[in-house]
């Protein structure tokens, strides 16, 4: 995996190396007193997101909702959101520079940011928590950094839920995983779900068909096409539209969305189609599916990253923070779906299947396959 981030980091690097100790763009001084327990004042906290911001109802509203609870139990902390509008890996980086010296903490959500590695180096009193992504050193080169708390997550355990859930209620017998960009994390969700599918076709009687649209296939950080339904960007509203309304021709009547802002063009596509239903992604979706009197969201797929966000944020404001790579899963309750009665409309038949496939998961029984565990939805550990 190291090798991968060389090459997708350089142009990241160059940027890091130039602006490391960032510029004062914003008013007011910051405390910057995050070596040991925070006493002076509340923690200035920055969460710096992609182009769907931190209102997307996803990925970026999720950690952003975890810095909102701490700042409930903690008011004199504050936080704020800062858009990096190209979702370009270098002006990711450099989003995180411009704003270094202002604050105690700054939060950095995507894989795009994994380049800010030099930049904490160079700024010890600010404390980082990286999602979705590791730091990576100059040369590019994966790496730990004591100031950086770097969670990744098994997407591909929620992915399998979500698979085995969409499996299972299908009507029409084909379903679909509807992505945003072939990074590490899509694509984990990717072959999450695929895996799902293809273990409830093995062992619990289904017969669902993966639909996948070849002019939309993804290609990942090392090159290699991945397949799948890939909007290219997620912000597209209007792709991820024309993209869903492709499937739903096709015959999908599930489909699995991890697209970020892209998304809810997917979502339209549903909403304008009949008895077509979607699994969400990263958070609780549910009220994202209303549409009249009904609703088209079947479940949804999680990422825990908001607890797990709030978790590191009181570690840093007491003086317990210890930076690190953490990879997260069911293991540690951070992946997992809907089934909350009024959440979902799965059946009682359906959850009850779900629960002890993921029982499996969470054993390590079943190992689903991921971007880079040497495994693939047709031939993974347990299926």
């Amino acid at each position: 995996m190291k090798k991968f981030i060389v090459a997708i980091m350089t142009v990241a690097m160059t940027a890091a190396m130039f602006v490391g100790c960032g510029n004062n763009s914003n008013n007011g001084e910051s405390n910057n007193n995050t070596s040991g327990t925070q006493t002076e004042a509340g923690l200035k906290i920055a969460i710096v997101s992609s182009p769907s911001g931190v209102d997307d109802g996803s990925f970026n509203e999720n950690n952003y909702d975890g810095i909102l609870a701490f700042i409930e139990a903690h008011k004199d902390a504050t936080v704020t959101p800062v858009k990096e509008e190209t979702g370009d890996v270098a002006a990711a980086v450099q989003a995180v520079a411009d704003i270094v010296a202002d604050y105690d903490v700054i939060v950095a959500c995507g894989f795009q940011f994994a380049g800010i590695g030099p930049i904490a180096q160079e700024n010890p009193d600010v404390n980082f928590i990286l999602v979705d992504a590791n730091p990576v050193d100059a040369e590019g080169n994966e790496t730990t950094v004591d100031n950086i708390y770097a969670m990744t997550f098994k997407e591909q355990e929620s992915g399998f839920a979500a698979g085995v859930a969409a499996a299972l209620e299908t009507k029409t017998g084909k379903v679909a995983v509807v992505n945003g960009i072939a990074f590490p994390s899509n694509v984990n969700y990717q072959y999450g779900f695929e895996s799902g599918v293809n273990y409830a076709n093995k062992n619990l009687n289904t017969k669902a068909e993966i639909v996948e649209l070849a002019s939309y296939a993804g290609t990942d950080v090392t090159g290699a096409n991945v397949g799948g339904n890939y909007v290219g960007n997620f912000s597209d509203e209007a792709t991820g539209k024309k993209v869903g309304e492709a499937l739903i021709n096709e015959g999908v009547d599930v489909m699995f969305v991890a697209a970020g802002g892209s998304g809810n063009g997917v979502f339209t596509a549903a909403k304008e189609a009949k008895d077509v239903f979607v699994i969400g992604c990263d958070v609780d979706q549910f009220n994202d599916g209303v549409n009249g009197d009904k609703n088209i969201i079947l479940t949804s797929a999680l990422k825990i990253m908001d607890k797990n966000v709030e978790l590191q944020l009181n570690a840093i404001n007491d003086g317990t923070f210890k930076g690190g790579n953490y990879l997260l899963g069911a293991d540690t309750d951070s992946t997992g779906y809907v089934s909350e009665e009024g959440r979902c409309q799965l059946s009682a038949e359906t959850i009850t299947k779900v629960n002890e496939a993921f029982a499996k998961v969470k054993s390590g029984e079943i190992v689903p396959a991921s971007n880079f565990n040497g495994s693939k939805p047709e031939e993974f550990k347990g299926l």
